[in-house]
């Protein structure tokens, strides 16, 4: 399969490093936004206000016409996942049979428990859904900084010309068929990274960060295998290595939110994508009877049922166990 021109739909952080990582790799990138105006002003000045300092390559046209867009042999859509169906719908009537169109958001659809390649399908059952995630922060993408990430479809050969076409030396793409697993590692470790975000916010200590990240992948571990995920998946980039990197740096959004949470201060308005998803992967977690304390826990705080001091401390107060 020949992969030559790639659009990237979503002018934000995520899709400006996407669009530089194309270009990067040698194709034709386009950058898609959502509005004239937003076109306009990035491809005056080759920088996202979602991503200032950063430039944006010469190589890459800006565009807000959709039906150009759909001309390209692959769409990524740098899309929050709450806001995924809807713009997947306004490329169906022009995207043609069997163009690959990868989900590059990390989340469950909050109103019907869908994950990202599901919406996909759904919107465009014209083409042929794939998923990209892993540890990467947009900035050291867009940079070009070492960065590793999986990217999956059910059609193990296309998923590898997906990351042969994007992938570059620093940014390297490994590829699987295990689409669930990488959807799950994605959408899981963000919940988990507002926890450990706000151990970090109250102080609990570098102690209290790594036990949560630890038990917080024992949880992931048990969604996924409840999903028929595979181990290499699950100990790999998009899972273990997406959880590592996010309940680490106040980088990741998520941990930047729970940083906030636990110091009782508002949020800087950014995007975390963990605050949408962790009362739905509750709900799905308890419809498989799987336990999931941590993600129970944070769930309880953002839904406002628990004081964050009260889900420390059901944390804390839980009966030791043997590991697992």
């Amino acid at each position: 399969m020949a992969i030559q021109r790639i659009a990237v739909i979503g002018a934000g952080a995520w899709g400006v490093a996407l669009a530089n990582a194309a270009a990067r790799a040698g194709r034709d990138a386009i950058l898609c936004a959502r509005d004239d105006a937003t076109a306009s002003e990035i491809a005056r000045t080759r920088e996202s206000a979602r991503l200032p300092g950063v430039r944006l390559a010469d190589t890459i046209s800006v565009t807000a016409n959709r039906d150009e867009a759909t001309r390209a042999d692959a769409l990524l859509l740098a899309i929050p996942a709450q806001e995924l169906d809807g713009v997947a719908r306004s490329f169906a009537s022009a995207l043609q049979s069997g163009t690959p169109v990868v989900a590059c958001a990390k989340g469950i659809d909050r109103a019907t428990r869908r994950f990202m390649t599901e919406i996909v399908t759904d919107a465009l059952p014209q083409a042929r859904a794939a998923i990209l995630s892993g540890p990467s922060f947009a900035s050291d993408v867009a940079r070009g900084l070492p960065t590793a990430v999986t990217l999956a479809a059910a059609d193990e050969d296309l998923a590898a010309a997906l990351a042969a076409a994007i992938g570059s030396p620093t940014f390297r793409l490994y590829h699987t068929s295990d689409v669930r697993g990488v959807e799950i590692g994605g959408a899981a470790k963000n919940v988990l990274a507002i926890a450990a975000g706000i151990a970090h916010g109250k102080k609990l200590g570098a102690s209290a960060v790594a036990a949560l990240t630890t038990r917080g992948f024992a949880e992931l571990s048990r969604f996924a295998h409840a999903y028929g995920v595979r181990t290499e998946t699950l100990m790999g980039l998009s899972c273990l290595g997406d959880l590592v990197l996010s309940c680490a740096s106040v980088q990741s959004r998520n941990f930047a939110y729970g940083v906030a949470l636990g110091e009782g201060k508002p949020n800087d308005g950014k995007l975390a994508e963990g605050a949408f998803t962790a009362s739905v992967l509750v709900a799905m977690a308890d419809a498989k009877s799987i336990e999931m304390p941590i993600a129970k826990a944070v769930a309880a705080v953002l839904d406002q049922r628990l004081s964050v001091n009260a889900a420390i401390d059901s944390l804390l107060t839980r009966p030791m166990r043997a590991e697992g």
